[in-house]
């Protein structure tokens, strides 16, 4: 089996396929139609030069001197010389002619015999050595003598003009009804192809996590297409919420074990510890980061809203802590979205806005604003801030800088990590407020 060549438009092989069609058709009609219109007009013309024949044998009249016609034949257009329109009478060596054949003789072909009184077509040249449309009758003369040959003639060009300048019209209306044609094969072809540029519609909004699922309401034709394309999202969707769901027990498995190691290993002098428990941790967050990459399956597909997140959770932080007065201003622009998993952009910013709402004095800002493809979110308190060595050390997982305060250093660690894994970062700076500002970059 050969391989299908790339690139290959449906649209432009149904267009070609129809404008094949329509121009064979055409071709079809014009011959058609022209072997017609020749078929009347020659008609037209014989049945002329028949009628001529036949009155002419009617009053045909055998005589001593050769025949003669008891009536005249010399109406137009016969009466015109060298118009072409001629009929001669040949008895013998005795020969009649239409006023317009003057002197000359037409030279009559080999025809067949006779038959039964009728007319015969052929084909001759008339004086001037024009083309002449002939009819021959043949009738039997006097006392076994010879034939009386009758011939009436027509010019070529009385069928040919009329056909050349009918076929002119001709092949201007199937001109016309052809380009008429191919304007509606082509609106045919495009609103026939339309559900399909809808269905690639769909499936980018589905990737760009605006739609769960491809609408059922599709044409007869593309809707077993569509059931199997739910059905394969259903079945990755199911399997990316096991894999998601493995992985983040591992994580959270496996995290507070590792915490306890590296503070085991910091009270412990014992040489090398410290460094296998850091290799381990770092072994650890490793393959935890890619196989979480790998449940993720691509976070094109996810959506999340931004402010309707960030509000909830604001809402709850303040509560939390409403004894120490923390106000919480929520500046994020309505109908902000990032695409995230809702679930990880719960966990970050919740690790965020509670970090901020721990060390702020009084007051926390959450804002944030588009940088080309990125959404960047800043979360600010008005707290006593970090130097950047500090900053750097609280981005290690389990590292503290106050064990006094509530917490087991890993929100800020797992923010990074979660945020690197969609393509954004996490970095820390100081706020205008004067205390700490925490700049969360996801994609938008």
């Amino acid at each position: 089996m050969s391989p299908r060549r790339p690139g290959r438009s449906l649209q432009r092989r149904l267009f070609l396929g129809a404008l094949v069609f329509v121009t064979l058709a055409l071709l079809v009609a014009g011959l058609a139609i022209g072997l017609v219109l020749y078929r009347f007009a020659r008609g037209q013309i014989d049945a002329r030069l028949d009628g001529e024949l036949f009155a002419i044998s009617a009053d045909l009249r055998p005589g001593k001197r050769g025949p003669t016609l008891s009536a005249a034949h010399d109406g137009p257009p016969f009466d015109r010389p060298r118009s072409g329109w001629y009929w001669q009478v040949r008895l013998g060596d005795a020969v009649l002619r239409s006023p317009s054949l003057g002197e000359a003789d037409l030279a009559v072909p080999q025809t067949p015999e006779r038959e039964e009184g009728r007319p015969v077509p052929a084909d001759g040249t008339g004086p001037r050595g024009e083309g002449l449309i002939l009819r021959v009758l043949r009738l039997p003369g006097p006392r076994d003598g010879p034939d009386a040959v009758l011939v009436a003639a027509a010019p070529a060009a009385a069928l040919h003009g009329p056909l050349r300048e009918a076929g002119k019209t001709l092949a201007l209306a199937l001109g016309l009804l052809g380009l008429c044609l191919i304007a509606g094969i082509t609106l045919q072809v495009r609103l026939g192809l339309r559900p399909l540029r809808t269905l690639g519609a769909d499936l980018a909004a589905i990737r760009a996590g605006t739609r769960e699922r491809v609408p059922a309401e599709q044409p007869q034709e593309i809707r077993p297409l569509v059931t199997e394309l739910n059905l394969l999202l259903d079945q990755n969707a199911a399997n990316l919420e096991r894999a998601r769901s493995h992985v983040a027990n591992l994580a959270h498995g496996l995290k507070t074990p590792l915490a306890a190691l590296a503070m085991a290993a910091e009270r412990n002098p014992e040489p090398g510890l410290a460094p296998l428990v850091a290799a381990m941790d770092r072994q650890v967050r490793h393959h935890l980061r890619r196989a979480r990459a790998a449940a993720l399956g691509g976070s094109t597909r996810a959506r999340a809203d931004l402010f309707a997140q960030t509000s909830d959770l604001a809402v709850a932080l303040s509560r939390l802590h409403a004894e120490r007065g923390i106000a919480i201003a929520n500046e994020v622009a309505p109908g902000t979205q990032v695409a995230c998993d809702a679930q990880d952009l719960d966990e970050m910013l919740g690790n965020l806005i509670d970090n901020a709402c721990r060390w702020a004095g009084s007051h926390v800002r959450i804002r944030a604003e588009r940088d080309g493809g990125l959404i960047e979110l800043w979360v600010e308190d008005d707290g006593p801030g970090l130097t950047p060595e500090q900053g750097a050390h609280v981005l290690q997982r389990g590292r503290r800088l106050d064990e006094t305060v509530p917490g087991d250093g890993f929100g800020l660690p797992i923010t990074l990590e979660l945020a690197e894994l969609y393509g954004g970062g996490l970095t820390l700076d100081r706020s205008d407020l004067g205390g700490l500002l925490a700049r969360l970059r996801l994609p938008a």
